[in-house]
């Protein structure tokens, strides 16, 4: 996502004509646009993706789980 920004805003410079970033190469300044690509095909590849939002939505889960034994007026139980 940084990549992702950060290729956005150099060719936010690159077309306003703001130095120094006017006189670099395009091949630079849309660089970042690849980096972009690369990670997220490397995360998609990988898991990584699947994977943290499976942790986000367990945690979601456990969070509902604990809210209502309070409720409840019960002890949550404590991570292991």
């Amino acid at each position: 996502m940084y990549a992702l920004l950060l290729g956005i805003f150099l060719m936010l410079l690159k077309y306003l004509a703001i130095e120094p970033v006017a006189n670099w190469s395009w091949w630079w300044v849309l660089s970042p646009f690849a980096v972009a690509v690369a990670w997220w095909a490397w995360a998609d590849a990988t898991g990584y993706t699947k994977r943290k939002a499976m942790e986000k939505m367990d945690q979601r889960k456990q969070d509902r789980i604990n809210r209502n034994k309070e409720a409840l007026g019960m002890k949550a139980r404590r991570p292991r």
